[in-house]
């Protein structure tokens, strides 16, 4: 009896644990084909449409890099808000900056604006508890993202990892920064970590709004809405933009359907920033026929000082292809790189929190902020262009004569690369 007991104990949680590793979506199988470029009418179109939500004109964004500039302009927003905060984010730790968050969006709340706060269950674990405290004793809404309980094992492993600050449905920030104290300074040395987020007004914020929603609603049932999170917004500047989401539970695939395409369209350039960046077969074979077609390819990931060795490995696992085709893939050596922008043609930008990976793909919930505009994506480019000043390029000679120890693990950690 006890044996069977094991036996079924065993059966139901490699049952579950099956569960958790799909998302019951087909998947792309086939590659993309290039009709338009990035510069033809068509390209935004086909964005704004098939994809997801319509590219909205009138907008303003600023790059903020590193926590010394990020951290301030979040927290200024915060305690300058007067009606509402929407805050999603998958790392919230027990760091200083922790408590300073916690204190202004406490600080907040009890002066009677509505402060809604929605952090993933997994990326929150180290949070301290006193922080949470603060905040729900001041009447701070806070709420965690797919908390495990007995009907809904089969989602533990789909994690919130959108990360978006929403201040008075007016003024939205996103990016690739979570709260703890790795993301303050100006990555000055390896306990300082390179990032960018931005910071953005007009219409494009009441997206940024509805991406913060559709979890919030999954989280409570709670439904907010009206002129304190989605007022009027006129014009701000005269970028085009769209904020653009995926999930497991409404398009898994949309995400990597986006990447495909907007790489598929480049006619000149890409130059992307990828913390994680373990790319599929349909994913390297669109980078190396824009490299066949004579578009230059840039990419910039962490070097020796990475958090996630295994992820390292699965990624240098792949490069080959990519390497033989004449595509540059650069090192970043001061300190761990998390940034997450693809510039596409110097004309598109895209940033927020997916990664260039499966879990991004196919496992999370995720947010990119996607904004047309030259100006703004060759001002990105020369961002591109310090971080590369200051990374290593790898060659082909040197991936192909790496040690054989290394190609093994590499090579290990690569057949897992599906849920990394």
């Amino acid at each position: 009896m006890a044996a069977l007991l094991v036996v079924v104990a065993l059966t139901l949680f490699a049952g579950i644990l099956a569960l958790n590793f799909a998302t019951g979506e087909k998947k792309i199988e086939q590659r993309v084909e290039r009709l338009y470029a990035a510069t033809d009418p068509a390209f935004p179109r086909a964005m704004g449409v098939l994809l997801g939500p319509a590219i909205l004109p009138g907008n303003r964004f600023e790059a903020l890099l590193n926590g010394d500039r990020i951290f301030p302009a979040m927290l200024a927003a915060i305690r300058e808000a007067k009606k509402t905060i929407t805050f999603e984010s998958y790392i919230y730790w027990s760091d200083a900056i922790g408590k300073e968050f916690a204190d202004a969006l406490a600080e907040r709340a009890g002066t009677g604006v509505k402060v809604h706060v929605l952090l993933d269950w997994v990326g929150s674990n180290k949070m301290d508890l006193t922080h949470l405290a603060t905040m729900e004793a001041a009447g701070v809404e806070v709420r965690k993202f797919h908390k495990p309980a007995w009907y809904s094992l089969t989602r533990m492993n789909n994690r919130t990892h959108r990360k978006v600050l929403v201040v008075d449905g007016k003024l939205g920030f996103t990016g690739g920064v979570g709260i703890a104290g790795l993301w303050t300074g100006d990555a000055q040395d390896p306990q300082h970590w390179r990032d960018t987020h931005f910071r953005a007004e007009g219409p494009v914020v009441a997206q940024m709004q509805a991406v913060f929603l559709d979890n919030w609603i999954k989280a409570t049932g709670v439904v907010l809405h009206g002129d304190d999170y989605f007022p009027e917004l006129p014009a701000a500047g005269s970028d085009d933009a769209q904020m653009f989401s995926s999930s497991p539970s409404g398009g898994s695939e949309s995400m990597h359907l986006m990447y495909l395409l907007a790489i598929t369209s480049a006619q000149h350039s890409i130059h992307l920033s990828s913390a994680y960046f373990v790319p599929e077969k349909l994913s390297i074979q669109a980078l190396v026929d824009a490299l066949k077609r004579g578009v230059k390819v840039q990419i910039i990931v962490p070097g020796e000082h990475s958090d996630a060795a295994i992820v390292q490995s699965a990624s240098r696992a792949r490069w080959g292809d990519l390497l033989a085709a004449g595509g540059e893939i650069h090192e970043y050596q001061p300190t761990m790189y998390h940034c997450k922008v693809l510039i596409i043609d110097s004309l598109m930008v895209s940033v927020g929190s997916t990664n260039f990976d499966n879990r991004s793909f196919r496992l999370n919930d995720e947010a990119n902020l996607n904004i047309y505009a030259a100006d703004f994506a060759r001002q990105q480019v020369e961002v591109f262009n310090v971080d590369l000043a200051r990374s290593r390029r790898v060659s082909l000679h040197e991936w192909q004569q790496r040690p054989l120890h290394e190609k093994f693990l590499e090579h290990a950690a690569s057949l897992i690369g599906a849920q990394l």
